[in-house]
């Protein structure tokens, strides 16, 4: 069975930083990545990242501040955020596919329960 665990969110101040954890579980997965959705909108990508670890992509919106990186011996993707801004305040869901995917949500086959990340001004 597969599962995607998210851990790590929480409440911070603007300007600082949380690492969000997803360990997924039942198979590995060629891309990983980071989705949020935000109170009363839609759900918009952040970041993935594939099983090679050197093609990352990223939002406009979080370019420069966030950092994904995943430890394939621990089936695990982390997002690095720093610099956080109260427009960072959103629910934060891991998703992974066993294929090479595009930033879309509906290509991604497998999600987790969401983390709330909640950055005070």
């Amino acid at each position: 069975q597969v599962q995607l665990v998210e851990s790590g969110g929480g409440l911070v101040q603007a300007g600082g930083s949380l690492r969000l954890s997803c360990a997924a579980s039942g198979r590995t997965f060629t891309t990983m990545g980071w989705f949020r959705q935000a109170p009363g909108k839609g759900r918009e990508f952040v970041a993935q990242i594939r099983w090679s670890g050197d093609s990352a992509s990223y939002a406009d919106s979080v370019k420069g501040r966030f950092t994904i990186s995943r430890d394939n011996a621990k089936n695990t993707v982390y997002l690095q955020m720093t610099s956080v801004k109260p427009e960072d305040t959103a629910v934060y869901y891991c998703a992974a596919s066993p294929r090479v995917v595009a930033p879309v949500a509906l290509q991604y086959d497998y999600w987790g329960q969401g983390t709330q990340v909640t950055v005070s001004s």
